[in-house]
């Protein structure tokens, strides 16, 4: 910008090489996203939910017992309502179970929860499954 004699400014006429190079530079980014994300949504299979757990944590509380896990939806769709149960086995036989409901657990992504029971798990095998969920 320039300052003539009589206090205007006065823009050059022509624009820089910086303002061109910016320009094209977020043109080929936008054009770039836009692209990626549709390749994305069109090549992306729907595979159904796939689910699998891992106990984190066994705790003592008020009460009961908590046994604290992961849920891990490998799948590219998400899983509404998924209903995880888990069961205290002892010789085979089972000697409690008890249900949690996740709202949903997101497509290619992790949620954490936890299962209360009256018993102590102790040395005891605890198996916790999903056994159920709906489409969102």
């Amino acid at each position: 910008m320039t300052t003539t004699a009589n206090n205007r400014h006065t823009e050059a006429r022509e624009p820089r090489l910086i303002e061109w190079a910016t320009g094209v530079v977020s043109a080929i980014l936008v054009v770039a996203m836009i692209g990626w994300v549709g390749y994305e949504a069109w090549m992306d299979e729907d595979m159904p939910p796939e689910f699998s757990i891992a106990i984190t944590t066994r705790t003592q509380v008020e009460g009961g017992y908590r046994v604290e896990f992961d849920i891990a939806n490998k799948a590219t769709v998400t899983a509404a309502a998924v209903t995880v149960r888990g069961e205290i086995l002892d010789g085979g036989n089972m000697v409690e179970d008890a249900d949690v409901t996740f709202d949903y657990v997101p497509a290619e992504s992790k949620s954490s929860g936890a299962i209360l029971f009256s018993q102590d798990p102790g040395a005891r095998e605890v198996r916790i499954r999903a056994v159920g969920y709906t489409d969102p």
